[in-house]
């Protein structure tokens, strides 16, 4: 390790559905952070480990700050707001496409009592006209004093590396906190249960909302061959949502499966056996014993 190595944790923060777990997997180079456009996709803090020879930038995915319905809601905007005490640096990032919101204040509100240094990243910028970029920076420019104001593109690229540059000047010193080739702090248990979520997120669209969670049973090697044996339970609201998910004659389920399937293999580098049930708990979300054993603990942030 050179001298005057960097090291910090910076805090990816905004409003629901901004890109930021398309920023963190575009930067980590793997898939850690689950994709939707379903807003609220990202529950827990997902750590990304990014190491090169002059620092390790550790990036916390928070759940986008909003104002919250519901038990499992207080404790996404919780452990946002935690995390801003605990980081060297923060990304507050906003969509070009969308402008401004009132979403927006909410945050910028939070911000305003971190001394932490704040970058303004302006993502998905491919979407715009650039006539219509600098418009939207001088209106932020206007409500918090930014250490710098980044426009990128987290799914093109454009403009990342820069962004990393800057923010590895805002760093300090420091020790390598994760080996070099840790790209994540979390088990992979949580991440396979995060893939399977993810793909019932994409192919149920408007049917399934945020009811859903996933509890891996099970996951262990087969003792006949090199292949990974995986049981998943998907946990729903309402007997509706759980026909919806299985879909005529188990269509929908496995097709949920299949694709989980690929992406799990792809991060074990094993073949994988996944089964999957679905089960109904009534308003889990609201019920603090079911949100701790399906991972949400409030004592862990």
């Amino acid at each position: 390790m050179q001298e005057n190595f960097k090291s910090g944790f910076i805090a990816i923060i905004g409003r629901p559905n901004v890109g930021k777990s398309t920023f963190m997997n575009r930067v980590i180079g793997e898939k850690i952070a689950i994709m939707s456009d379903k807003p609220q996709t990202t529950r827990n803090k997902i750590q990304g480990v990014l190491t090169d020879k002059e620092a390790q930038l550790i990036f916390i995915d928070t759940p986008g700050i909003h104002k919250p319905k519901h038990k499992l809601g207080d404790f996404m905007v919780k452990v946002a707001e935690n995390t801003l005490n605990e980081v060297d640096a923060i990304m507050f990032m906003v969509n070009a496409q969308e402008g401004y919101g009132r979403g927006d204040q909410f945050i910028i509100d939070r911000l305003q009592r971190v001394e932490q240094p704040v970058f303004l990243i302006v993502n998905k910028i491919d979407k715009v006209h650039p006539d219509e970029l600098l418009p939207l920076i001088d209106l932020y420019r206007e409500k918090l004093d930014f250490e710098e104001i980044i426009p990128i593109s987290a799914l093109q690229g454009n403009n990342v590396d820069h962004l990393l540059k800057l923010l590895k000047k805002a760093l300090p010193e420091g020790p390598q906190f994760y080996p070099e080739d840790q790209i994540t702090d979390h088990p992979e248990r949580f991440i396979v249960s995060e893939l399977i979520r993810e793909k019932v997120l994409h192919l149920t669209r408007e049917e399934i909302p945020h009811s859903i969670a996933v509890v891996i049973e099970t996951m262990k090697p087969r003792e006949d061959s090199n292949a990974v044996f995986i049981q998943a339970m998907i946990i729903v609201e309402r007997k509706s949502q759980k026909g919806i998910i299985i879909g005529k004659q188990g269509s929908m389920l496995k097709e949920v499966g299949q694709r989980a399937r690929k992406d799990i293999e792809t991060l074990l580098g094993s073949k994988v056996y996944l089964e999957l049930w679905v089960k109904v708990q009534k308003d889990w979300r609201n019920r603090q014993i079911q949100l701790s054993d399906f991972g949400y603990r409030e004592d862990e942030y």
